[in-house]
């Protein structure tokens, strides 16, 4: 056998490990790959990735673009990757930040219990950092990020310009879909709820790494702050005296956080609108992400900033407004 053979089997033998190592990893940690490939998709969209020192750990972010500044906050058990899809839309438009909140992705801190206050200390000096201190910001929260969003704006009504809320908000939600499941089936039944019926419900070994995650990561260390953390922290009580304008948008199929919730959060807020996005769930930035890009513009065009935008190049969708 040849030098060059030698060479040659060598490498198809490494080639072939690789690859029964990365699809081992896949079947044994398949919400991982995921994860590792939208933080990916996030570089590759020209984002850079900074960490900033806080008083409660280091924090992740990630930012580009030019324009007005626009933050993106994910959901519990999340990170920033969920923004993936939109980024390349909102990137020539915005100068956009997008972090890991506080013990989720790469930001810290990564044990303990995890309170909300925690979070909240974290976004404000991760928004005090240079180069955005000082400067007036759109918010746009998914679930947990638009408590957050909501949180931040009532104290620092100064610096928030407009407000925007994707399924999620800072009053109690009766639903009763748990988003700890203890089992497959569980979790079958959480994922249900989370998306359109017409979304493909993913395989087994995805679901049983759900339950793993679910039980082990962000979510359970906030669950078990306990309800009386979760409590100090809603607003249903100061929502008709807030003084700035909120959006809401919502997927139509959302069984998590309800349209019921929405439709009670905009009655409560006395400058609001809320506009559903038809076929799609709890995460519209993920699930249909054209149509929640284009209703996103539509909603910033009607406030502040709106000599930064264009019409976007997304086909007009089917939408609810009210």
């Amino acid at each position: 056998m040849g030098p060059l053979l030698k060479i040659l089997l060598f490498c198809s033998f490494v080639g072939v490990a690789v690859l029964i190592g990365l699809l081992t990893s896949f079947y044994l940690r398949p919400l991982a790959t995921f994860v590792w490939f939208r933080r990916f998709a996030l570089l590759r969209s020209g984002l850079q990735k900074a960490r900033i020192a806080t008083s409660v750990g280091k924090q992740t972010v990630w930012y580009g673009g030019s324009g007005p500044l626009l933050v993106l906050l994910h959901g519990a058990g999340d990170q920033a990757g969920t923004w993936n899809r939109v980024v390349p839309e909102l990137k020539p438009r915005f100068r956009l930040l997008i972090p890991d909140l506080a013990g989720h992705g790469e930001s810290e801190p990564f044990s303990g219990v995890l309170h909300l206050a925690t979070l909240l200390t974290a976004l404000e000096q991760v928004l005090d950092a240079e180069p955005w201190r000082g400067q007036s910001v759109l918010l746009v929260g998914n679930s947990l990020g638009a408590w957050m969003a909501m949180l931040y704006a009532e104290k620092h009504t100064d610096r928030v310009t407009n407000i925007i809320l994707v399924d999620g908000g800072p009053i109690k939600n009766p639903a009763e879909v748990g988003i700890m499941p203890k089992d497959r089936e569980e979790a079958r039944r959480t994922l249900a709820a989370a998306f359109d019926s017409s979304t493909p419900m993913p395989a087994n070994f995805v679901l049983d790494d759900l339950v793993r995650v679910a039980n082990s990561g962000p979510i359970s260390r906030l669950i078990a702050a306990g309800v009386e953390d979760i409590s100090k922290h809603l607003l249903e009580d100061k929502l008709s005296s807030f003084p700035l304008r909120v959006a809401l948008i919502w997927g139509a199929s959302d069984r998590l956080v309800p349209l019921d919730y929405a439709k009670k959060l905009q009655s409560l807020l006395p400058n609001s609108t809320l506009t559903t996005i038809e076929r799609c769930g709890h995460a519209p930035q993920l699930e249909r992400p054209r149509e929640f890009v284009r209703v996103l513009l539509q909603t910033l065009a009607a406030g502040p900033h709106r000599e930064a935008l264009s019409e976007p190049s997304v086909p007009v969708d089917t939408g609810e407004h009210s």
